[in-house]
């Protein structure tokens, strides 16, 4: 516990000095009820800056929206420099959604559309304070199968920790004292409907994702058996289709120069 709890003030002290360092005054995070946004809101809270957590729901179902706001209360009981905030976008997304789906837009665009929605009402948030937004990826979601949405969640200033992989998330999240509702939850982007999760949608959990990653990176040799060999291809699959999530972006170079 002493190596997450040391790893927890490390983050802190880098988010911390981080915003000193560039004239920051607040913290912005979303707060959607899962691992990641906890654990992320948790740090920012611990710099002492003012930090605003924000729930964002649309249409959201209600054990998802439950367990956001949950968290939000526990933070702000327990320090002071927190405060939260809801803002339903339900009615928002549903007037563009309208638009949209009139003009082609499929399900997969405006599950895309409600997280470029909350980015926008973020930065909103973080140009009205002097505040920055703060990333909740982890390291298997933006580094190795970029499962997250491009100028959505993927839209922000710092990502404190998108160097952990989910099994360190989870480690630390228990250090921090995180709701054991929100460590036990099934992960999910809370982008459909439906309520599916990001097992559902990946065709993998994050445990055969991060062994796949860290396979990749550093090969041990084993034979793989089938279940294996799955998830792999498919983790190698997500890696190559996302790659434009995870590289810069492509800028035509002059020749004349």
């Amino acid at each position: 516990m002493q190596v997450w709890e040391r790893l927890g003030e490390q983050i802190t002290e880098w988010i911390l000095d981080y915003a000193k360092s560039n004239g920051i005054t607040t913290l912005v995070v979303g707060v959607s009820g899962g691992i990641d946004s906890a654990v992320t809101s948790t740090l920012c809270a611990k710099t002492g800056l003012r930090t605003i957590a924000l729930s964002m729901p649309i249409r959201q179902i209600e054990s998802q929206n439950n367990l956001s706001m949950k968290h939000c209360e526990w933070l702000s009981s327990n320090w002071n420099n927190v405060e939260y905030h809801i803002v339903d976008l339900s009615e928002t997304f549903d007037s563009i959604s309208t638009v949209l789906t009139e003009k082609g837009a499929d399900d997969l665009s405006l599950a895309n559309t409600r997280a470029r929605l909350r980015m926008a009402t973020l930065y909103s948030m973080a140009s009205s304070n002097n505040g920055i937004v703060v990333g909740t990826g982890n390291k298997v979601e933006d580094f190795g199968v970029g499962f997250y949405t491009k100028y959505g969640d993927g839209g922000v200033d710092i990502s404190p920790i998108a160097d952990l992989y989910k099994s360190e998330v989870f480690s630390l999240a228990d250090s921090l004292g995180v709701m054991q509702e929100i460590q036990e939850a099934a992960p999910t982007d809370g982008l459909w409907d439906d309520g599916r999760t990001d097992e559902d949608q990946i065709g993998a959990t994050y445990q055969e994702l991060e062994w796949a990653m860290r396979e990749v990176e550093r090969p041990s040799g084993a034979e793989l058996d089938e279940r294996q060999k799955r998830v792999m291809e498919r983790y190698l699959q997500l890696n190559k289709a996302n790659s434009h999530k995870m590289e810069p972006i492509p800028v035509f170079k002059r020749s004349d120069r």
